[in-house]
């Protein structure tokens, strides 16, 4: 059994669009196990893949309002629509941890592990990616798809990650 934990953000780790790891950093040390920098690797190819077919797996819905014309057997008045759009795997949870995945528009992918207890995660992975998109994106020097090295985005998700985790 697990002692009890206050609400903690664990890890951050970021997917480029074809799923390359570009970035990963470990915020708490008591609450994880440490893997190493291939098992992150594997962990962002493998996220990547599970994630473009779960966004396939999108359930087919009735509309009963829209025409006969278009009906399909077996559905009573309707035809079958998907809703839009598909988003893929967004929350893993285990007995240990909570996977939180924020696909942007662009196809990054932010997967943030906190405490099972955390609330507002979704919160605080749009704050990540605001800094990501102030430190990162508008840094000259920064290559597409290429692995983020840039202190400022360093130092202003350090800092506000402690402020989340010190709560």
């Amino acid at each position: 059994m697990r002692p009890p934990q206050c609400e903690t953000v664990f890890s951050l780790v970021i997917i480029n669009k074809a799923g390359g790891l570009i970035y990963n950093r470990t915020f708490h040390e008591g609450g994880l196990n440490k893997i190493s920098t291939n098992d992150y690797l594997v962990l962002a190819g493998t996220f990547h893949g599970v994630h473009a077919i779960t966004a396939r797996l999108n359930p087919v819905k009735s509309t009963p309002e829209r025409p006969l014309s278009n009906s399909v057997p077996g559905v009573p008045g309707g035809i079958l629509t998907r809703p839009e759009p598909p988003s893929g795997l967004e929350v893993l949870e285990s007995e240990n941890f909570r996977l939180q995945c924020f696909n942007t528009l662009t196809g990054v992918k932010f997967l943030l592990f906190t405490d099972t207890t955390q609330t507002n995660v979704d919160v605080i992975i749009r704050r990540i990616y605001e800094l990501y998109s102030d430190y990162v994106m508008k840094n000259p020097f920064y290559q597409l798809e290429m692995p983020i090295r840039c202190d400022m985005f360093d130092r202003k998700l350090l800092s506000h990650i402690r402020e989340v985790n010190n709560r």
